[in-house]
């Protein structure tokens, strides 16, 4: 998406035609008017949208319909149209400054960091200030800064499993105490309920804020007592940054703040956290396609709580397992993760873990299962799209709008289910509950989610209420 690809005059883009078409996913018949109108010729198409010539030939002959998202998307990146005329959230570049080239900070902290305390602190610092006086057009390259992944993401998290060094550096001396750190923590604690129920948006400036607080509190020389604890609420704000970061479409910082909040834990000795951090980033790379990479960041994070994980946390740990290995295709081992995950779960006590794996619950879990066996189901819908409706509604029946941004994704999950299997009346009622969920929550994963519904309703011919719900879907995307 960095390279503008063919533009489209205004006027072009103006069309009532052509934005009929766009709308219905209707790529015949956009196709031949950008030829017709735009100028630009099939070749020139294919270019655009990473197609071949062939590809856009059949389809404008009728011959080949486009449905898939990841197409739309290259179509409305290729030819530069507005997300909101295909039924996509806003794209990143739609407010992107031409001249965009990567800064030299983004250059620089691909660099390696030593696993030290004070290389955390001046990493944290760094990713504050920096994000506290972004400009738009830092903003718009921060958008579009791809998450690292392969080699480069796994071989930089290795120094978690190793001890963590001494910081010695010459510091003034600290005056933090007992009290300063439980305000402290009860803060912590909050902003990771804003996450949960808001997702990203303006809170993640009070988030940053009391991050870059807690980095300069480190600078200075405190007790040793006190100073694990303010390493351990430096991870717990960092890993709050990360997920506020990744649901603001700020991939690359997101995997920046997970990699401040891994090394907090490490310095606070936190092995627990560090764990649910690792799953975190697994999560992340899951939903850009990288199984294989989640795969070896679950096992990185099992090595190293595999003797002192509580119940939840083992259960958490396997369900992000069994995400991977459903996303590689491998349905039995899947059934075996998730029935570890199960097991583990049914071992859990009230109190027995730590606050911020509290979430994961029966509902939870239910949650993740119904949204893998979905995903199982897009491959084998009679298979398995019952089976994943079932488990989403048990997710629905146990947690209610408090837990916004889970809830939106379980209507959503629902909707499709019913899609699947061809029940229209079903997908049409879950999608309104499904548009009135994200309606509530900022979260930029809700959105992408929400606008895997829209290619089921599109089509030159569908009834009233599935255009009725494509509208909805359309109206809530543009805001």
């Amino acid at each position: 998406m960095d390279a503008p690809g063919p533009p489209l005059a205004p006027d072009v883009l103006e069309r009532d035609d052509l934005r009929r078409a766009l709308g219905e996913h209707d790529f015949a018949a956009a196709f031949a008017l950008i030829k017709k109108w735009g100028g630009l010729s099939q070749n020139k198409i294919a270019a655009a949208c990473e197609l071949t010539p062939g590809k856009v030939s059949n389809v404008i002959a009728g011959q080949h319909q486009i449905s898939s998202m990841v197409v739309i998307r290259r179509i409305a990146d290729g030819l530069r149209i507005p997300g909101i005329l295909l039924g996509l959230a806003p794209r990143p570049w739609e407010d992107q400054p031409r001249d965009v080239t990567p800064s030299p900070e983004d250059r620089r902290h691909s660099e390696e960091v030593p696993w030290r305390p004070d290389a955390t602190i001046g990493l944290s610092d760094h990713l504050t200030r920096s994000d506290l006086v972004m400009t738009r057009r830092a903003a718009a390259r921060a958008l579009s800064a791809a998450a690292v992944t392969g080699a480069a993401l796994l071989d930089s998290l290795e120094g978690w499993l190793q001890p963590a060094g001494a910081d010695n550096r010459p510091r003034r001396q600290g005056r933090l105490g007992a009290r300063d750190l439980d305000d402290l923590e009860t803060t912590a604690r909050t902003f990771r309920a804003w996450d949960h129920r808001y997702g990203g948006g303006l809170r993640r400036k009070a988030v940053l804020g009391q991050l870059n607080e807690v980095a300069s509190a480190l600078d200075q020389h405190q007790a040793t007592s006190i100073e694990r604890r303010l390493y351990g609420v430096m991870a717990q704000l960092a890993g709050t940054a990360a997920t506020m970061a990744w649901d603001s479409g700020l991939h690359r910082r997101a995997q920046e703040y997970y990699d401040v909040a891994l090394r907090s834990a490490h310095a606070a000795g936190d092995t627990a956290f560090g764990a649910n951090v690792l799953a975190g980033i697994a999560r992340q790379v899951l939903y850009g396609g990288h199984p294989q990479d989640a795969l070896e960041l679950v096992r990185l994070a099992q090595d190293g709580v595999r003797t002192t994980a509580g119940p939840r946390l083992r259960a958490m740990l396997h369900t992000r397992e069994a995400w991977a290995l459903a996303a590689v295709g491998r349905t039995a081992a899947f059934r075996r993760a998730t029935a570890q995950a199960r097991d583990a779960l049914a071992h859990a006590t009230t109190g027995q873990d730590p606050y911020w794996i509290a979430y994961f619950d029966e509902a939870e879990l239910a949650g993740v299962t119904g949204g893998r066996l979905l995903e199982l189901a897009r491959r084998q819908p009679h298979e398995h799209a019952h089976m994943a409706a079932e488990e989403i509604r048990m997710a629905l029946d146990q947690r209610g709008p408090e837990a916004s941004r889970s809830h939106a994704l379980d209507w959503i999950g629902l909707a499709e289910c019913h899609f699947l299997v061809g029940d229209v009346t079903g997908a049409v009622e879950n999608t309104h509950h499904a548009v009135d969920a994200a309606a509530h929550t900022q979260s930029g994963r809700v959105r992408n989610q929400l606008a895997q519904l829209y290619p089921y309703t599109v089509g030159r011919d569908v009834p009233g209420p599935l255009r009725e719900a494509r509208n909805q879907i359309r109206d809530l995307l543009a805001t």
